[in-house]
């Protein structure tokens, strides 16, 4: 079995070499064991499928019950494990500092932390502040042996806000505040992507939705990482 630390040195590596890196996210430890059967390199946990597991909605799920997944899936495979963490489930840097470090407690190899707040009337959090959230993950991130991956995601143009430059300017102060993959989950058009990555000095990651170009041309367009988020789980729902 790999350590944590050799996990996590593995799954950063892979966000650097000659094709990108294709993460499907599990759901549970059969979906789990099932992508590493196929042979796909590393997992993500997904917080919509795993709420779905739980019969709530997406953004329903404790920080406990997230953890506890996350570290259910890693005990699944020798794989990787990357979570998604939502908002770190916290507004103030300390307690997305404090999620890091259950996360690193947890055995996972990476995590997300988003600018996504939660609530209708302001959904994306100050971008000061949101680089403040990225700062306190990071330094949790990487202060001890494990040096946990973490991807910082801008959350845009998931919530009615398709502002490419300020989506950009967000992921630049993130990348400057210690993440090590940046996301804009949502955007699918060639030239916002191109512009995206030409813009950004970090691995990029793409959410995989139908309108999302196939792998060819993202990997040409210069994404490191591709994941599906809950299509996955909603697919075997759906069946």
């Amino acid at each position: 079995m790999s350590t944590q630390t050799e996990k996590a040195a593995r799954f950063l590596a892979l966000h650097h070499g000659s094709t990108p890196l294709l993460m499907p996210n599990a759901w549970d430890r059969g979906s789990a064991r099932l992508f590493a059967s196929l042979g796909f390199a590393a997992l993500a946990t997904t917080s919509s499928g795993f709420a779905a597991t739980l019969g709530q909605l997406d953004g329903t799920v404790t920080r406990d019950e997230a953890i506890a997944h996350a570290a259910w899936l890693v005990g699944a495979t020798d794989l990787p494990v990357s979570a998604d963490l939502e908002n770190c489930f916290a507004d103030e840097p300390d307690g997305v500092a404090q999620t890091v470090r259950l996360a690193l407690d947890a055995g996972l190899a990476g995590c997300s932390v988003e600018d996504f707040t939660g609530r209708a009337d302001v959904p994306i959090y100050d971008p000061v502040l949101a680089a403040e959230r990225v700062a306190a993950a990071a330094e949790a991130a990487h202060s001890g042996p494990v040096q946990l991956v973490l991807t910082a995601r801008a959350e845009n143009y998931l919530h009615g806000r398709s502002d490419l430059a300020d989506t950009i300017a967000r992921l630049q102060r993130y990348q400057e505040a210690g993440a090590d993959v940046l996301f804009a989950p949502g955007l699918t058009r060639v030239d916002e992507l191109r512009d995206l990555v030409a813009a950004l000095d970090r691995p990029v990651s793409v959410l995989a939705l139908p309108a999302t170009p196939p792998v060819a041309e993202l990997a040409e367009l210069g994404a490191r990482r591709i994941s599906a988020g809950g299509a996955f789980a909603f697919a075997a729902l759906d069946a």
